[in-house]
């Protein structure tokens, strides 16, 4: 069994358990779940700069603690003050070491759209997002069927999210409805071995349609990265090792920032 297929077990226990202590509709009632969504897709496509989605990940299963001083609330502030466009909050516990609060206590203070980004494969787990403070979430095309991404983005977009499915290869490509799903995540790690290349994106973007959002996923470790990403279609990235790992992550967000600047 491979780290992505023990990743999709454990959540399957877990929305047994979410299951067992709420009603789909129960989330309706709680503090964040009527509130309208900041979107993102829109904001997005107006920039004439690449969008800079900044990620709060304590951990990873390749990695394993990324960041040892960890504290999710003093990053996502850092993330605001610094004009960020999107902030990613990692929600797995038993892989990331994330937790569903760290998107409840940043919904308390967000000025931009906040990305649930966990392994969604149940409706449960769409209404607990929104409920917790979501407004955009992720899907990933490799864990999920046609059937199933449609139905989830069906079900986002419908209590007022956006979604960001996530590909890793050109076989995904045939699943996707990009009329339904226009925002698209291209993965440069390779689920198989952990490598990362942003040629990933540099040759998947050519397969996307023009009114697609592309946003490039990990591998950025240097100023010529992003020269590289820039020369593609590519619209926003998402960064979080390079700022989990850096010693001044302040320091770093506004250096990013400079050199996303077209």
């Amino acid at each position: 069994m491979n780290i992505l297929s023990e990743i999709i077990e454990v959540k399957k226990s877990e929305i047994l358990k979410l299951k067992g202590k709420f009603a789909l509709n129960s989330f309706r009632e709680m503090e964040f779940f009527e509130n309208t969504h900041l979107e993102f897709y829109s904001t997005a496509n107006k920039k004439h700069d690449l969008s800079l989605i900044a990620e709060v990940k304590k951990a990873s299963p390749s990695k394993g603690i990324i960041r040892e001083s960890f504290n999710h609330i003093e990053l996502i502030q850092i993330y605001l003050d610094e004009n960020v466009d999107v902030i990613s909050i990692l929600t797995d516990l038993n892989f990331f070491q994330g937790h569903i609060n760290y998107l409840q206590d940043a919904a308390k203070i967000k000025t931009v759209p906040l990305l649930r980004k966990d392994f969604i494969i149940d409706e449960f787990q769409v209404f607990e997002s929104k409920a917790f403070g979501a407004d955009i979430i992720l899907l990933i095309s490799e864990v999920l069927s046609e059937n199933q991404i449609s139905e989830l983005t069906h079900a986002a977009k419908e209590i007022g999210m956006e979604v960001l499915l996530e590909l890793h290869s050109e076989k995904q490509l045939d699943k996707i409805d990009f009329s339904l799903n226009k925002i698209i995540g291209i993965n440069n790690r390779n689920l198989d071995d952990f490598t990362v290349s942003l040629d990933t994106t540099v040759s998947l973007a050519q397969h996307l349609p023009d009114d697609v959002l592309i946003i490039s996923e990990s591998g950025f470790k240097s100023k010529e990265d992003f020269v590289l990403i820039k020369k593609t279609r590519t619209n926003a990235v998402l960064i979080g090792e390079l700022f989990m790992s850096s010693n001044d992550v302040r320091k770093s967000v506004k250096e990013i920032k400079e050199w996303l600047i077209r």
